[in-house]
């Protein structure tokens, strides 16, 4: 194989499991050759990028001394095969002028109907309902009614008595505006799909505006109108410094106990103790998430999934609302565009 030069590159597939690899089309006279791993884990990608002048990934962390010279002296691209990209240390790609893009909008349609697919789940209780009833408990008890009410003795609600509350963007410093603005299209665009999903299954929306915004914008509601309203509320931000745990315990504090939470954005948006602690105090109903502060997460790393915490009512799926046909498709694509746009010199979705 040989090392990347002026008219070869050398392309490194990490996470090939999960990617449908393309063919590209690079301008002559460039030439590539390509290694594909199936799975790679942080550990290992400072032995597996050393050869690489592209890469390409969907979740590992890239850190600053993986992206440092002595350890990938050829690095020139890489390209994540996601919308987020926060697995990345974007200022040392600055720093060595690394070409960073992303895939946005890839998986709308999926982590949209996912989302909703959740709600289901927490709503209606029914994981907790399926188990019981395959364990014989239905059989035995005859009644099983007021094990899947709320604390108070209410039942669900349906959809028709819903308020939905879609929140796309926390509160942005000035510092963090040029990520936002790559980002705010994705959330935009999600959080449309679930507010007309949950609209056409009868729920009334509301789309929640800036947290701590100061602006008028007649189509959005205040940040604490909607966390007071909501009785579900959908989750859709970006990972940025001023969105990590937004919503915490002030917030559970004001929401209605009837509320369930939905999070299909990032890790760490939600503090998952003061959620926790919520759902054990009744502050709500219940919560579905596909994202975790720390990933691959388990009953060691999350509270969310430890053993203390199995009897509360929380759906959690391991960060595949993204898993599709279509998703699949989509990301190919960008990807090819990624990689033959910056080869003739014209990058896409570039975000660092």
């Amino acid at each position: 194989m040989p090392l990347p030069s002026a008219e070869h590159h050398h392309m490194v597939f990490l996470q090939g499991d999960v990617l449908q690899i393309p063919q590209f089309d690079l301008p002559a006279p460039l030439t590539y050759s390509q290694t594909v791993y199936n799975w790679t884990t942080a550990a290992q990608v400072p032995e597996r990028i050393r050869d690489a002048s592209i890469i390409a990934l969907s979740a590992v962390r890239i850190d600053a001394h993986a992206l440092s010279p002595e350890v990938s002296p050829h690095l020139k691209l890489i390209v994540m095969v996601a919308t987020g990209y926060d697995c990345v240390d974007l200022e040392a790609c600055r720093k060595r002028g690394v070409v960073v893009s992303n895939c946005p909008n890839s998986n709308i349609e999926a982590v949209s109907e996912h989302a909703i697919g959740m709600y289901f789940a927490a709503r209606r209780k029914l994981l907790n309902m399926h188990m019981a009833t395959r364990a014989g408990k239905w059989r035995q008890k005859g009644l099983l009614m007021l094990d899947y009410v709320d604390k108070d003795g209410t039942p669900p609600l349906t959809c028709q008595d819903e308020i939905a509350g879609i929140i796309g963007n926390g509160s942005v410093g000035e510092e963090q505006y040029l990520a936002f603005l790559v980002l705010l299209n994705l959330t935009v665009r999600l959080g449309k799909r679930i507010a007309m999903l949950a609209s056409s299954l009868g729920m009334k929306v509301i789309v929640s505006d800036r947290k701590s915004s100061t602006t008028t914008d007649s189509s959005r509601v205040p940040f604490e109108s909607v966390i007071k309203q909501s009785t579900v509320l959908f989750v859709a931000v970006p990972l940025l410094d001023s969105t990590r745990n937004f919503i915490s315990t002030a917030e559970f504090e004001s929401m209605s106990p009837h509320a369930v939470l939905v999070n299909v954005s990032r890790g760490g948006t939600v503090d998952e103790e003061a959620l926790v602690k919520a759902l054990r105090e009744g502050k709500i109903s219940g919560a579905a998430t596909d994202v975790f502060k720390e990933e691959p997460a388990g009953p060691e790393n999350s509270p969310l999934v430890a053993e203390d915490a199995k009897d509360l009512n929380i759906i959690a799926t391991p960060h595949l609302a993204w898993l599709s046909q279509r998703t699949a498709v989509n990301y190919a694509t960008k990807l090819k565009l990624a990689i033959d746009g910056w080869s003739r010199g014209q990058p896409v979705n570039v975000v660092a």
